[in-house]
């Protein structure tokens, strides 16, 4: 059972730290501790160029927020272990994992000490974000981005009862067949949502409001079902 203390939960199409996002991270933060700590594991495999990019954002718009920016620097499973590392997590007041590679990102955090440290203080009431493969990887599985078909990885398993296709309206015009691809090999009781660019669905794990630029939306095998910014999806949990 999820402690009645728990955060807000926010799953992020794209954009994160973006000047676009401010009055989403804003909400998030407020009335909690001014500590925002972002990890961009996700983005190792693109090499330290891209690594330094997403902390060079998240510190611009931790200062834009008038909050303290925490750089938490994992590049392996064994930086995810380091009692040092861990230990930056402590007081967090938003916790945002950012985009790249949702696979790689789920390999380096499973069962670590720092996830189980994130959802300590995820428990306690810091909010908790993740954007793109940081969205991705809050599921119980990772498809491939692209070829769903040929697997995939365990995921964090926080929302086990959610699938989350982010870039939605992006991949859509690329991949008109995207929602059919992420629904191989779905449970049933897994819920799959599309959130747009730009765009988060807030709240969870069940009941979520969309804001944003754009929507989210439930997706099914035959049709999909648009949750435009202000409207309230629910994701059941079975």
């Amino acid at each position: 059972m999820i402690s009645v203390h728990a955060g807000p939960i926010a799953l992020v199409g794209s954009g994160e730290y973006l000047p676009s996002m401010f009055d989403i991270e804003a909400s998030l933060i407020k009335d909690r501790a001014p500590r925002y700590v972002q990890i961009a594991t996700a983005a190792v495999p693109d090499g330290p160029a891209v690594v330094e990019k997403w902390h060079r954002l998240g510190v611009a718009q931790a200062q834009r927020l008038g909050v303290t920016p925490v750089i938490v620097p994992v590049t392996t499973r064994e930086d995810a272990e380091d009692p040092e590392v861990v230990k930056l997590l402590d007081g967090a007041g938003l916790i945002y994992l950012s985009g790249g590679n949702p696979n790689y990102l789920a390999e380096t955090l499973r069962d670590t000490a720092l996830w189980s440290a994130i959802e300590a203080q995820w428990l306690s009431g810091a909010a908790l974000a993740g954007c793109s493969a940081g969205a991705m990887v809050m599921a119980a599985w990772v498809p491939t981005i692209r070829h769903p078909r040929e697997g995939g990885t365990l995921g964090l398993g926080l929302l086990s009862h959610v699938r989350v296709i982010p870039h939605f309206d992006a991949f859509l015009k690329r991949m008109p067949d995207v929602a059919t691809r992420f629904l191989v090999g779905r449970d049933e009781a897994v819920t799959l949502v599309g959130v747009d660019e730009e765009t988060a669905i807030v709240g969870g794990p069940e009941d979520w409001v969309v804001h944003g630029r754009s929507s989210a939306w439930i997706l099914n095998a035959d049709h999909r079902q648009e949750f435009p910014a202000g409207a309230t999806l629910r994701t059941p949990l079975h």
